[in-house]
């Protein structure tokens, strides 16, 4: 099956170049040059990746990102930015994006990225029957649902795999390079945030108290901890 892929650029050579590799190495792909463009493709089509960049005309991709999320479009998101601050990655990942790529990249570096967002959301779908309660908490995994007091909460595709590997190794220390070798599938930079941004989204949305956390804590030095 081709795999498609939302290409939302603006600058002519750039979609030259990453829309001629990627159809050479088997996708399907359609480019969307402005962010209401691709927040109309994106909810329409039925897309495996979207590779997004930031600063787009008519819409930005953080607010692409942020509306897509907010209708219920869980397509994976790669954001692509010639940003190098930190706070731009950590928005645009608190805001649903799963991944980032700054600007200029390898195409090598894009294509494993890419397979890296393709391999967790064919694990995610093809996660057994069950469900986990703890506190007022239920996640089904089965339908990558989470309910909290009866009330759905919007979580991506990334934050349910992250919450799954924390409950199936629930009470061990584990470290933020294991989250990262066995969730993000890729070899990430020791220095990144990515699994700290995203285990606060994790308990802002599912602890009662967010900055005294009762089941996601943190082992100082060490890593994190699932006590549920």
């Amino acid at each position: 099956m081709i795999r498609r892929v939302l290409l939302v650029e603006d600058e002519p050579s750039l979609i030259l170049t990453v829309r001629d590799r990627l159809i050479n190495e088997g996708y399907g792909v359609e480019v969307a040059a402005d962010g209401e463009t691709a927040i109309g493709l994106a909810r329409r089509g039925a897309f495996d990746v979207i590779l997004l960049d930031i600063a787009l005309p008519v819409k930005n991709g953080f607010d692409v990102c942020r509306d897509l999320r907010a209708h219920g479009v869980t397509t994976p998101v790669l954001m692509l930015t010639a940003r190098g601050q930190v706070i731009d990655r950590i928005l645009g990942l608190k805001l649903g994006a799963d991944d980032y790529l700054t600007k200029p990249f390898d195409m090598m570096e894009l294509l494993a990225r890419i397979e890296a967002l393709l391999r967790r959301s064919r694990n995610l779908a093809g996660t057994a029957a069950e469900s986990y309660a703890f506190g007022d908490v239920r996640v089904d995994f089965r339908r990558a649902e989470v309910m909290r007091n009866s009330d759905a909460v919007e979580i991506s595709g990334l934050e349910l795999k992250l919450l799954r590997y924390l409950i199936e190794h629930r009470g061990a220390v584990i470290t933020r390079q294991e989250l990262l070798d066995k969730v993000w599938g890729y070899d990430a930079t020791p220095v990144t945030r990515t699994v700290d941004v995203h285990v606060a989204s994790l308990r802002q949305k599912l602890e009662q108290n967010p900055s005294r956390p009762e089941f996601i804590v943190t082992v100082h030095g060490l890593g994190y901890k699932f006590l549920g």
